[in-house]
Formats: structure tokens, sequence, C-alpha cells
């Protein structure tokens, strides 16, 4: 009877320890799906920003190419390069924090401000070009997104370290490989700054 009783009271203790580390498990788990869902949210950000960019480019070609007919392998390689940056913000858009998707991501739109500066630096030559209004107004606007793009990363960047820090903690990091989260998100880090300052044009 007695060896019964023990046998009861161990149950209760195991059933009360399963219960708390159950408990302990869904509120990690709860914490590691919010700040998941904060750095996603944070390159949705960063995605409409790109995404502007990436609207402004083919109009900025078009009213260049009035001006700059002989600098077609210039236009060219802008749109190509956009199109590529287009490519690789859907990839990353679809996993958001995925390395390979970032990586790719970030090395797009450094091409993409690398040409977008040999652009700018071409139509330095061309007096009319650097008159239309048309061309002034898209280049402010390009630069007003630079800006917001600039903001943008920063706030994601600061979510995934948010969430990276917290899986990599104990007992978060006992927990997180078995919920799901065991790769760490990848921060969206640019070699150069070119994308965080838009090309300074006199216009």
């Amino acid at each position: 009877m007695a060896g019964l009783g023990i046998g009861l009271v161990v149950l209760i203790v195991v059933a009360v320890v399963g219960g708390l580390v159950f408990l302990f498990g869904v509120g990690i788990y709860n914490r590691l799906v919010t700040l998941k869902n904060r750095f996603q949210n944070a390159f949705s950000q960063i995605e409409v920003q790109l995404q502007r960019r990436h609207d402004l480019i083919p109009n900025l070609v078009e009213v260049a190419k009035g001006y700059m007919s002989h600098e077609r392998e210039t236009l060219e390689a802008v749109i190509s390069a956009r199109n590529q940056a287009v490519g690789a913000l859907k990839a990353a858009s679809a996993a958001p924090g995925d390395p390979q998707a970032m990586s790719n991501l970030a090395a797009a739109e450094q091409g993409l401000s690398g040409v977008l500066g040999r652009l700018f630096a071409v139509s330095e030559a061309y007096p009319d070009l650097k008159a239309n209004q048309n061309m002034a107004q898209l280049t402010e606007e390009l630069t007003s997104t630079e800006n917001k793009v600039a903001f943008a990363r920063q706030a994601y960047n600061d979510s995934v370290t948010e969430y990276n820090t917290y899986k990599q903690t104990f007992p978060p990091i006992v927990f997180a490989g078995i919920l799901g989260h065991s790769q760490d998100a990848e921060l969206l880090d640019f070699e150069d700054e070119k994308i965080n300052q838009a090309p300074q044009v006199s216009f």
C-alpha cells in the first residue's frame, strides 16, 4: 500500500514537471514566433522601398534615352541589373532571413547601384539631360527612396539580431531546433554603402 502511495506521488511529480516543461516550451515557441514575425514584417518594409526603387529606374532610363542615344550599352546594363534585382527581391520576399536569398539580394542591389552610378556619371556630359525637370524629379525620388531603404534595412537587421540572440541563449537554444527554429536568420548587409547613398548629381 505504501509502495502504491509512493508510485502515485512519483507520477504526480512527473506530471507536474512535464506540465511545467511543456508550458515553458510553449512560452519559448511563442517568443520565437513573435520575433520571427517581427523581422519578417521589417523585411516587408525593405521590400516596399526596393520595389519603389525598381519602379523608378525604367522611367529614369526612358528619360535618359532621349538624350543619351550613344550610351545604349550603359542604359541596357542598368535595365539588366534592375531586372536581376527584381528577381532577387522576389526570392528574398518568399524567404526573409534565408542566408542565400539575402546574399543574392545584397549582391543584386550592389550591382544595380554600381551601374546607376555609371549612368549618372555619364549623364554629366549631357547638359540638356541635367536640365530636364523629369530627370531632376526622378533623381530626387530615387535619393529619397535610397534613404528609406537604409532606415528599413537597419530596422530589419535590428529585428534579426534580436531573434538570433534570443534563440542562441539558454534555455531557448535547447528548444529552438525542436520547434523548427534551428537556422539563424541572415542580416541584410551590403559590402559598400552605395545603396545607402544615392548618386550625388547636380541637376
